[in-house]
């Protein structure tokens, strides 16, 4: 059930949800809890929790503009307001990152990034023998198995400011070189990435990715300009192995659900022969510095 106006996800129906959660998080503080000295009899208090005025001062924001928040008039929040609010209000990852959401902002960055990195490590290797990344937000790399390094690309031999796909896709040569109808894959890519931008057209790292790869890629500069959105769709792509010969990988992709922001992408073998050609390729004789056969 959706309180206030408009149908769930629109903007009316999130601004109106934004001041009832905003409501209910300010009725469960007291002054003490913010480090405040109550005024007057605390017994006598007719406001139950903190005072809008408490929660604007706190804040840093003017209490008409966060008066109107609460009574879900459609204005607009920076993130560093919205953030400011999740402080005083002492609010929790997962309570931030529902405020965002309903003020219509990216996630904050999960704490524990390293234990989590970790997490994602585990979870691609598990998939082996398929090859599985795990990009961020910005399609950097942040995990990938030893079937990715042997039948795709290695991340770690491209530049440290190029883990990123988008870069992998328009710049490395051995990938486009191997990639069997790369015109038709990189466009793919590219899509997503006007897909991400539509969603979060503020976002700095996206805008410096598109402007890096505008100045570097003659296609990447052209195809953006067609403006091609596209979401992901199942598809099978080819790559011509040097060393073991073409192999069809069949793509599907996924969203952790502690962590929407991060995309998944496992390549599973097409066929048998696909995968007798992968499994070829994890064996110890056929490692990244074996002699071609």
């Amino acid at each position: 059930m959706v309180s206030g106006n408009g149908t769930p996800g629109s903007a009316a129906a999130r601004h109106a949800q934004l001041g009832e959660f905003l409501r209910a998080q300010r009725a469960r503080l007291q002054p003490h809890d913010v480090g405040l000295r109550p005024y007057g009899d605390p017994a006598r208090r007719r406001t139950p929790g903190l005072r809008r005025e408490e929660v604007a001062e706190l804040s840093g924001v003017g209490l008409t503009w966060y008066t109107w928040l609460e009574q879900g008039r459609e204005v607009d929040a920076s993130r560093q307001v919205i953030d400011a609010l999740a402080r005083t209000l002492r609010l929790d990852p997962d309570q931030h990152r529902h405020l965002r959401f309903l003020a219509g902002l990216a996630e904050p960055e999960a704490d524990g990034a390293e234990s989590d990195r970790t997490r994602l490590w585990r979870m691609v290797d598990a998939v082996m023998p398929s090859p599985a990344s795990i990009y961020d937000s910005a399609f950097d790399y942040l995990a990938w198995n030893r079937a990715y390094a042997r039948v795709r690309d290695d991340p770690l031999e491209l530049p440290p400011q190029r883990r990123n796909v988008l870069w992998m896709m328009f710049s490395d040569n051995n990938n486009r070189r191997h990639l069997k109808h790369w015109d038709e894959a990189a466009r793919a890519v590219l899509s997503q990435l006007r897909d991400a931008l539509g969603r979060h057209p503020g976002d700095l790292r996206l805008l410096e990715l598109i402007d890096g790869l505008c100045a570097e890629s003659p296609e990447f500069r052209r195809w953006w300009s067609e403006y091609p959105v596209r979401r992901f769709r199942p598809a099978v792509i080819t790559v011509e192995h040097p060393r073991a010969g073409p192999i069809e990988l069949e793509l599907f992709q996924w969203r952790p659900v502690e962590d929407p922001t991060l995309l998944m992408v496992v390549q599973v073998p097409a066929n048998a022969v696909a995968a007798a050609r992968v499994t070829r390729l994890l064996a110890p004789e056929w490692g990244p510095d074996a002699a071609n056969p």
